[in-house]
C-alpha cells in the first residue's frame, strides 16, 4: 500500500481506478483522477498548496510534485505524462503534455496543451510558452514545432501506454 498521509486534516483523494506504487508517498490536499498512475518512489506533497492531477495522467518513477506556500496550486489536467525524476513545482500543465525525464518546471508557469518539455529542460518562473512546440535546454527555449507524428508518437502514445502499464500491476497474472 502506498504511503498516503493526512496533513492538516486533509487526506489525499485517489480515484479507485488509479494505480499507486507501494513506495510512492502522497500527502495532504491531493486529488488524482481516473485511470492515472503514480509510479515507484514518486512524492506528491499537497501540504502547502492543492495538487490536482487529472485523468489518464502518469507520474513516473522518482518524480516530485509540490508547490510553494502562498503561491498557486499545482494543476495537471488530463493525459499529462511526467517523466522519470522530473520536478513539477507550483505550476499548471494543460491537457496532452509530455514532460521529459529529469525536467524541472518551476512555480507560476503554464505549460499549454500539445507541448513537449524535453528531458533535462528547466522551465523557469516567468517563462511564456506557446502550444505546439518542443522546449529544451536550461533555461528552456523553443526548439521546434511538434508535427502530427510527434504528437501521436510521444504525447498521445505515452499517455495511452501508461494506462495500459498500470493494468500489469493492478491485475497481475
Amino acid at each position: 500500500m502506498a504511503n498516503l498521509i493526512k496533513v492538516n486534516g486533509i487526506e489525499p483523494r485517489i480515484h479507485s481506478s488509479v494505480w499507486v506504487a507501494e513506495n510512492a508517498t502522497i500527502t495532504g490536499d491531493v486529488e488524482v483522477g481516473e485511470n492515472s498512475s503514480i509510479w515507484f518512489q514518486v512524492v506528491i506533497r499537497g501540504d502547502v498548496n492543492k495538487i490536482r492531477i487529472g485523468k489518464d495522467c502518469n507520474i513516473q518513477d522518482g518524480a516530485v510534485v509540490h508547490g510553494t506556500i502562498g503561491r498557486g496550486d499545482t494543476i495537471l489536467k488530463d493525459r499529462v505524462s511526467v517523466g522519470h525524476r522530473a520536478i513539477i513545482h507550483g505550476c499548471q500543465i494543460e491537457s496532452d503534455v509530455l514532460i521529459g525525464m529529469g525536467a524541472i518546471i518551476l512555480d507560476d508557469i503554464v505549460i499549454p496543451s500539445h507541448t513537449i518539455i524535453a528531458a533535462g529542460a528547466l522551465v523557469t518562473s516567468g517563462a511564456k510558452l506557446e502550444s505546439g512546440f518542443i522546449y529544451a535546454g536550461t533555461p528552456a527555449k523553443k526548439l521546434k514545432p511538434i508535427d502530427d507524428y510527434m504528437a501521436q508518437m510521444y504525447i498521445k502514445r505515452t499517455a495511452e501506454a501508461y494506462v495500459k502499464y498500470k493494468t500489469w500491476y493492478s491485475n497481475p497474472k
